[in-house]
């Protein structure tokens, strides 16, 4: 059979067993994070966050119609979208390494013989099924995630490349050029990851093209390959809408024409200048800049997919970030402007403090006939600053600082009073940015994984640390992560994935073997691995601990090590030919080394097999479901909001709810979109027009004690605040006059009738109702987003049910968590009568009878108990919110008498969800639940978590003693005093319940650790 043929039956091949593989391991709903938002943009051709994402939603609206009008399938074949992606990544995966093989072991002109052929086929197979089922590829292929595309133009474009060295020599071959010009135009719409290719594209072009090739021109090659990546990316991705936002402001504002208008002309000019230079390149016989320029076009044709933002944001579609219907706003949205700004070559130290600010380039923003000058941009001078900052703050909203220097002097062990230096910097950056936040996640793919913990912020812990599993016999690790319940699903604590190095050692002999073959083909891949990993470790500069873990990041560096595993068999084959017949050492180097793929598929599998999970879209479900009829639902994490735009915004689930993401509240768009309708949902009850709150007014204003006496209305207050009377503003230094927050005691008078007539509460509640609702708010800043929220309050009249999710934070909540109720996964804002037995645990109290019928009749469970494999997010997040307002409940039907409904709530916890433990708090928490059990009589239950509890405890405590052992420094104290701690009160409740056996064999077990740990329980006493 001929080469041709065969590679592309084993290329297809590759492809059908990925797309098998991810189609299998499938989430069938929403996955957390972007995901949920990713659908409902593509579900209804929507404006996703910044900086847009149009090619990737109307991919997706493409694979959406496979539903065939049922909205329950609509994310299944979204994510197909990405399995069938990703199978196709592997697919050109396995072409390039065939490429590169046969470049390296075949002369030109020549054919491959047979063992050349196995050599081959056998290494790229091996590269590619190997990176199929690595974990971090594998994460972003069964979830409607832009990575996976991105990662199929990635691998498009660097074949294409490949595809054109081969064929360079050949009439029409510069096609290819052109091609990878339009696949980097369109990868735009998608992310902006595969711009990291251009670098390699462009040596890849010299070393073909030039024929005097020294280590001079390398250089000047690669500074050439950064311009022409800076140019696409800063001059055609940023320049390009800069320059039509200030033709459209000229147009507009000198000349009296309608927005779009400058920017329509601008693009007219610069589609002419384009296709004049075509047109004289080809009449004066100038290849290069005709070829420069067919690229330059094809690079505008794909990035023409962004015309859809603009497009719809103009039809004001629900889901409207930023609301981009003009071009400084699109310019920001595209630059991610409401993001900050990272300083990469300069900037301050992370404990500069601010000198002076002075005033830069005029902001922008649309008006009703003409752009409006919505203030300065404001350059901040600090203190003193270093070249190349990588240790620095990052600015929230209201002017206070993360708490990013702390984490800074705890990872360098450095003083609360010393002064970080450059060379701190440097440490920082080799110890955390480049092997914490690259090279941990490397090793995890390539090496393995203890679990799925996050483990940013420890390089020893075994939480979220990599692991060959070749010397962890001898080192003290906890059963839970070492022994799997085949009745309990796989979780993020016990995803123990050991690949014992075999890929990252068949990896580097690759790398060395591929060095000696060809150096510049090598340097080709060497420079895409960099510039896909630690280049973006560079470019992104990463303040602090992520919000989550970032391997999706660099999962091209990861491709581009790939195709070293398939050049490593080949490797082995030829040192092989030493002792055998080059057909037994091609034939068995490969069968050897698909053992490779065969064990991380193998590891891996349980770790991404989905298919079972639907705890996103079930707990937003659930928000949804807590909230009375046409409530205002609060919320702020990606994890609550996305899930809830999916369920609402695809499958229509409470279209009467309104969702507010209180973290996108304080923009003037977001605010504008509440005052509108939306879905089922009325407007929101603001009455602020948008002068009022428009970019550049009332961005915050600050508190001034005025020592007013007792509290003040609400309305009051708002009116004050919103009000543009020069005598409710305050004078600053600069002479400038604005508004300000003179009290933060505040007062809403409430009329019982109207609450019980707006059905707040029921008719037997009136008499818990109190007369006037008294609340302290707690930021010295009130800004846009609190100001919405107060014009809410004030104005709402109880006619709208304002809920919170339960996840919301309590600095979110104003100061109103007196009057919160839990119905369900939500807080009701009721205004009972203060309980002053809660005054410890405010955030405890429910409405109690509406939020059993909520919880036993019509919640949904996520298939906790019963799925495969359960993530982070469900294990770590909600798990522990379940299972805290499942007590919650519990405590407060017994103080209201309904001891019989407690009891049915416990076996309903039990029924729904598996007795895990993410980590060591869980067990202080179930030993309530065992309290609450035996409060209630019901032994068995009592007796059962107990048991469980223990379990967990006894092997955490072994845990800790092998560390003891080996290394103190490494025993957590917390996690040895919290578990005999909980051990002491299991018994005593044992004791107390008559349950001498369980107390008996706990008291033993106390005494045998009090003796083990007495010199840690010595020190902390």
């Amino acid at each position: 059979m001929q080469y041709n043929k065969i590679n592309n039956l084993l290329g297809w091949l590759c492809f059908v067993i990925a797309s098998a593989t991810y189609i299998s391991t499938l989430e069938p709903s929403v996955s957390f994070w972007d995901c949920g938002e990713f659908i409902s943009c593509a579900y209804r051709l929507q404006v996703a966050h910044q900086p847009g994402y149009p090619l990737f939603a109307m991919l997706g609206k493409f694979f959406s119609l496979f539903s065939m009008g049922d909205k329950t399938k609509v994310p299944y074949f979204t994510n197909m979208g990405s399995a069938l992606a990703s199978g196709a990544t592997i697919m050109f995966l396995f072409w390039t390494i065939t490429a590169i093989a046969k470049k390296m072991l075949v002369k030109k002109g020549e054919q491959a013989d047979s063992n050349t052929q196995w050599m081959i086929f056998g290494g790229a197979l091996v590269g590619a099924l190997t990176f199929t089922f690595t974990d971090t590829f594998w994460f972003s292929a069964v979830e409607t995630i832009v990575f996976a595309l991105s990662s199929l133009c990635t691998a498009t474009v660097f074949w294409a490349i490949l595809k054109w060295d081969a064929h360079s020599e050949e009439p029409g071959a510069d096609k290819w050029i052109v091609f990878i010009a339009y696949i980097i135009g369109l990868s735009i719409g998608i992310h902006l990851l595969n711009l990291l290719t251009i670098p390699a594209i462009v040596l890849v072009y010299y070393f073909r093209r030039y024929k005097n090739i020294n280590n001079k021109s390398a250089v000047i090659a690669f500074f050439i390959s950064i311009v022409i990546l800076g140019l696409v990316q800063y001059g055609i991705r940023g320049y390009t809408v800069m320059f039509a936002a200030y033709f459209d402001l000229f147009f507009v504002n000198n000349l009296g024409m309608g927005f779009g208008s400058g920017a329509l002309i601008f693009f007219v000019i610069l589609i002419g200048l384009i296709v004049f230079g075509i047109w004289w390149s080809i009449k004066n016989n100038k290849p290069a800049l005709n070829l420069a320029l067919l690229c330059v076009a094809f690079i505008y044709f794909g990035y023409s997919s962004f015309a859809y933002i603009p497009i719809r944001a103009t039809a004001n579609t629900d889901l409207n970030n930023s609301h981009p219907d003009n071009a400084f706003t699109l310019y920001g949205y595209l630059n991610r402007i409401q993001y900050g700004e990272t300083p990469l070559l300069s900037g301050p130290y992370f404990d500069a403090k601010v000198t002076d600010q002075t005033e830069g380039s005029i902001i922008y923003r649309k008006g009703e006939k003409k752009y409006e000058q919505a203030g300065k941009k404001l350059n901040t001078v600090y203190d003193h600053t270093t070249m190349f900052p990588r240790m620095y703050n990052t600015e929230n909203s209201d002017g206070s600082y993360a708490q990013d220097a702390q984490f800074y002097r705890q990872w360098l062990h450095m003083g609360e009073n010393d002064a970080p230096t450059f060379s701190d910097n440097m440490r920082w950056m080799l110890s955390w940015q480049m092997y914490q936040m690259y090279f941990r996640y490397f090793l995890w793919n390539y090496a393995g994984r203890y679990n799925q913990l996050d483990g940013q912020q420890s390089t020893e812990a075994i939480d979220g640390n990599w692991t060959t599993g070749i010397f962890d016999s001898g080192k003290p690790l906890p059963k839970t992560l070492t022994h799997r319940d085949a009745n309990t699903p796989i979780y993020a604590t016990n995803a123990y994935t050991p690949l014992y190095a075999l890929p990252l050692i068949l990896g580097l002999i690759g790398l060395i073997y591929h060095f000696q073959r060809n150096q510049r083909d090598a340097l080709i891949v060497a420079l895409l691995w960099f510039f896909t990993g630690l280049a973006i470790v560079f470019y992104v500069n990463q303040p602090s601990v992520q919000p989550r873990e970032r391997d999706y990041s660099y999962v091209g560096s990861f491709y581009a090590f790939a195709i070293w595993i398939g050049i490593g068999v080949i490797a082995i084959a030829d040192l092989g030919k030493k002792w055998l017949s080059p057909k037994t050492a091609a034939a068995g180097a490969t069968i050897i080394c698909l053992l490779v793929p065969f064990l991380v598929a193998s590891k891996e599998w349980g770790t991404h097999d989905r298919s079972t999970k639907m705890t996103p879209h079930d707990m937003a479900y659930n928000y949804l479901i807590s909230c009375p009829p046409n409530a205002i639902l609060f919320t702020y994490g990606d994890n609550d909001t996305y899930s809830l735009w999916y369920d609402q915004e695809v499958e229509g689930i409470r279209p009467d709810v309104r969702i507010v993401n209180l973290s996108l509240f304080s923009g003037d768009w977001y605010i504008r979109q509440m005052q509108k309708k939306m879905n089922e949902s009325e407007p929101l009850p603001i009455t602020m027009s948008y002068d009022k709150y428009k970019e550049g007014v009332r961005d915050a204003i600050q508190f001034f004690d005025k020592s007013i006496v007792g509290s003040t209305d609400i309305k009051e207050v708002f009116d004050f605040i919103s009000s543009d009377d020069d005598a409710a503003k305050v004078e600053l230094q600069d002479g400038t006059k604005v508004n300000y927050l003179p009290t933060k005691n505040f007062k809403l008078n409430i009329n019982p009738d109207e609450i019980v007539k707006n059905g707040v509460v029921t008719a037997d509640q009136k008499s818990r109702i109190i007369d006037t609702m008294k609340w302290k708010y707690t930021s010295n800043f009130v800004t846009k987003d609190n100001l919405a929220f107060m014009d809410i309050l004030a104005h709402n009249n109880w006619k709208r049910p304002i809920c919170f999710t339960i996840t919301v934070g309590q600095e979110n909540m104003a100061g109103l968590q007196p009057y919160l109720y839990k119905e369900g996964f939500t807080y009701h804002l009721i205004p009972f009568k203060t309980d002053t037995a809660a005054v410890h645990d405010q955030l405890g109290k429910t409405n109690t009878l509406v939020m059993y019928d909520n919880i036993m009749n019509k919640f949904k469970w996520g298939n906790f108990k019963h799925a495969k494999y359960l993530d982070p997010e469900s294990t770590t997040m909600f798990y522990p919110v379940i299972l805290s307002t499942v007590l919650d409940l519990t405590q407060n039907l017994i103080q209201d008498g309904h001891k019989d409904l407690a009891v049915k709530v416990l076996h309903k916890y039990d029924a729904e969800m598996p007795d895990i433990y993410p980590f060591i708090d869980m067990a202080r928490s179930k030993y309530f639940l065992v309290a609450t059990a035996y409060t209630l009589g019901d032994i068995p239950y009592g007796n059962q978590y107990a048991t469980s509890i223990d379990n967990y405890l006894v092997d955490q405590l072994d845990y800790n003693y092998g560390l003891l052992q080996k290394d103190a420094s490494q025993v957590d104290p917390r996690a040895v005093q919290m578990g005999l701690s909980i051990m002491n009160g299991i018994s005593q409740i044992a004791k107390d319940n008559h349950q001498a056996a369980i107390a008996g064999k706990i008291d033993k077990q106390l005494k045998d650790y009090e003796g083990k740990f007495s010199s840690i329980l010595g020190k902390q006493q």
